[in-house]
């Protein structure tokens, strides 16, 4: 498996100096192509800045960021911008789609700054709407659409262009069970058709649906597993991330 992404010694601080804040502790991760990846950690954990930090959104206080062997913080704005264009799909909560327009005019939009011809942007929308199950769908405005249709029409988005990564924040926090589990079927279609699939979550039924999970707690990665054959289930994660919780609750009354 080719390295996909490399992280050294990363860190991110906020407000440098006396009231600091370091979302990012010295981390280190290896993420090679293809991957299924799950990284999970509860509200304040650091997995939003570490999402950040892989979407080319943020740049690291310390630390470097390698990706597809390239240093990110050597690239200019218009390379990360290229990046981010052509290399990641991002999928987030919120949906983030346009009110105003419909289904394949959403999907469309992020290919007309792409200078995508006229022609071949409608063609790239319609068949990725038909990929999550929206072909009956397109010309529906996001009003006129359940809150996991919504989601399906983002990940349309996120996907028309065939970008290598994906990276979803949170795909199904706003939706009930049976659309969650329709998101995470997509997503792991997705993977099955050779994209590198990165999920930030605080839910371990999310998390156990990847081949490897990565558990981030007060900025650090404290566990680091596999999980191939699905033998980590739920509980198992919702236990590590209990336990990680009061390993916490712990040291905040060490350091009172």
């Amino acid at each position: 498996m080719s390295e996909l992404i490399k992280i050294e010694d990363m860190s991110k601080i906020y407000n440098p100096g006396e009231n600091e804040v370091k979302a990012l502790n010295h981390i280190s991760l290896t993420i090679g192509e293809k991957e299924f990846v799950a990284i999970i950690g509860q509200s304040g954990s650091g997995k939003s800045t570490l999402m950040n930090m892989l979407g080319c959104l943020d740049v690291p206080t310390e630390g470097t960021y390698h990706l597809h062997g390239k240093d990110v913080a050597e690239m200019l704005d218009d390379e990360l911008s290229e990046i981010r264009n052509k290399e990641i799909g991002f999928i987030f909560q919120g949906f983030n789609l346009i009110p105003s327009l419909t289904a394949l005019e959403n999907v469309e939009l992020p290919l007309i700054y792409r200078r995508v011809p006229k022609g071949k942007r409608i063609e790239l929308s319609k068949e990725a709407l038909k990929k999550v199950g929206l072909e009956n769908r397109m010309t529906h405005k996001p009003s006129e659409m359940s809150g996991g249709q919504q989601q399906r029409v983002a990940i349309a988005r996120a996907i028309a262009q065939a970008p290598p990564i994906i990276l979803a924040d949170e795909p199904t926090g706003n939706l009930d069970s049976h659309s969650s589990a329709e998101i995470m079927e997509i997503l792991k279609n997705l993977h099955e058709e050779g994209r590198t699939v990165i999920i930030i979550t605080h839910d371990p039924t999310i998390a156990a649906k990847a081949e490897r999970i990565i558990h981030i707690m007060d900025g650090e990665i404290y566990k680091d597993e596999k999980n191939e054959k699905g033998d980590k289930g739920e509980d198992a994660i919702r236990e590590e991330l209990n336990k990680a919780q009061e390993t916490e609750k712990v040291k905040e009354q060490e350091n009172v």
